[in-house]
This record gives structure tokens, C-alpha cells and sequence, in this order.
């Protein structure tokens, strides 16, 4: 709890003492909801997902897939990004590829695997090197790609400004469109009070014409930044990022404490 409200005081610097912690209590009921949501999502009926999910500006997706070059959807930790992801799979009918961080035990993440693939969804490990070339690989097919990614698991990702202050995000997003030459949205997601969870899909980041590969892969990365800050002031409880993100919160080796 002490952890999420030091991270819902840079979304909202303003707030007190008092609305922070009716803040800190809301994301906790908002991370609940993704929980238990997660839990039921294998028993839900296609017809279920789609009316629990009401998803805006889809045409960016839909046209982006039906362009054929391939498509990354980057999401930060709002709402229920599993539901999200079986949306995509159940409704649109489209399979994809995605990371998930390796838990311990081994037994927990095998189980959260098997969760996830029995939603449709294609789940690499994020360790071990071989997850980059794979995703490059389903993009140059045409397929999708989606990433969660608002926190950076390398220590060597890219350094952002968000909220006003220096954070670090994967590359991986950037770097795989300029590699593949696919469509990076930005998605956001949110609760709005009722048993309709709201989802947008943003415009496309476009590599810029000009700059290194780093400088590029700085800037798509700041722009996406800037995209899910957006949606994380609009609904600040629905952001379930309980680690340490800025650089100021991290110990001096830049790992998280």
C-alpha cells in the first residue's frame, strides 16, 4: 500500500495526505477486481468477454492487422489487460504473442502460462534472450505482438520523463517496429464504476524520419510514455503498479529495492 501511494503521489501531486490514501484503497479494490476478473475469465462465454469490455478507436487495430505487416499493442498495468488480450482473441478472433515475466516457483509461472495460452495468447518467457527474435519473427508474418510495458525489467531499458520526473521503459516496443517495420499503438485501459471495463486504442507512434537507432528508439519510446500517462491521470486506481519505477526510488545500483 505505502509502496502504490508514493507511486499515486507523482500521478497526483497535488493530492493529500487523505486523498492519497482513498486513492492507495481504490487501486487496491481496482487490483482485486483484475484478480478475480482473471480468475473467471477461462469459465467466460465469448459473448461474455465482449459485452465486459467496451473498446474504443478499435479501427487503429483492425486496420493495422488487416494491413498485413504486423501490429505491437504496448499497455501499461491499467485494468485488466487479460481481458483485454482475450477480447483480442475471442472477438476479433486474432491470436498473438506475448512476454510474461519468469516467476518462482517454476510450478507458479508454468500455471499463469497455461492460463494465458488457454486464452489464445502465444506467452515467451522474458528471460533468456530468444523472446526478441521470436516476436520479430510473428510481426514479420503479419501477426500481433502485445506488450505490457510501463516498467523496465532489463535496468537497461530506455530513460523516459514521466510525471515529471526520469522513469526507465523496455525498448523492445520501439525497437521491434523500427526492425519490423510493424504498427506500435499504445492502449489504455480503465473501470468506470461498472461491470464494463473501457479500453482505447491510441494512434499509431511513428519512427521518426530522422536520428540514430537509439534516438529513435528514444523518442517512440517517450511518446509512448506520454500515451499512458494520459490514460494513467484520467484513471490514476486503475494503475496497479505496486514496484519501484523512477529512477529517485531505485537504489544506486538502478535495481529496484
Amino acid at each position: 500500500m505505502l509502496r502504490l501511494e508514493s507511486n499515486l503521489a507523482r500521478v497526483v501531486p497535488d493530492a493529500g495526505p487523505e486523498r492519497l490514501a482513498e486513492l492507495s484503497r481504490a487501486g487496491m479494490r481496482s487490483y482485486m477486481r483484475y484478480w478475480m476478473e482473471s480468475f473467471r475469465l477461462p469459465t467466460w462465454t465469448p459473448e461474455r468477454i465482449k459485452a465486459s469490455i467496451d473498446v474504443k478507436d478499435a479501427h487503429h487495430l483492425t486496420e493495422g492487422l488487416d494491413a498485413g505487416n504486423g501490429v505491437i499493442i504496448a499497455l501499461p498495468h491499467l485494468g485488466n489487460w487479460d481481458l483485454a488480450g482475450a477480447w483480442v482473441t475471442t472477438d476479433l478472433k486474432v491470436p498473438f504473442t506475448t512476454v510474461a515475466e519468469r516467476l518462482e516457483p517454476a510450478t507458479l509461472y508454468d500455471r499463469f502460462v497455461a492460463y494465458r495460452e488457454g486464452l489464445g495468447m502465444e506467452v515467451l518467457p522474458h528471460s533468456g534472450g530468444a523472446a526478441f527474435g521470436t516476436l520479430a519473427r510473428r510481426l514479420r508474418a503479419g501477426g500481433l505482438v502485445c506488450l505490457v510495458a510501463d516498467r523496465d525489467l532489463s535496468a537497461s531499458g530506455v530513460e523516459v520523463s514521466f510525471f515529471g520526473a526520469t522513469a526507465r521503459m523496455p525498448a523492445g516496443p520501439a525497437l521491434l517496429a523500427q526492425q519490423t517495420g510493424a504498427l506500435l499503438l499504445p492502449v489504455t485501459l480503465w473501470y468506470d464504476g461498472t461491470p464494463v471495463m473501457g479500453a482505447r486504442v491510441h494512434p499509431a507512434i511513428e519512427e521518426p524520419e530522422e536520428g540514430t537507432r537509439a534516438e529513435k528508439t528514444s523518442a517512440m519510446t517517450q511518446a509512448l510514455a506520454d500515451a499512458f500517462a494520459g490514460g494513467i491521470a484520467e484513471h490514476p486506481e486503475d494503475w496497479h503498479m505496486l514496484q519501484r519505477l523512477w529512477l529517485d526510488d531505485l537504489d544506486p545500483r538502478g535495481e529496484p529495492t
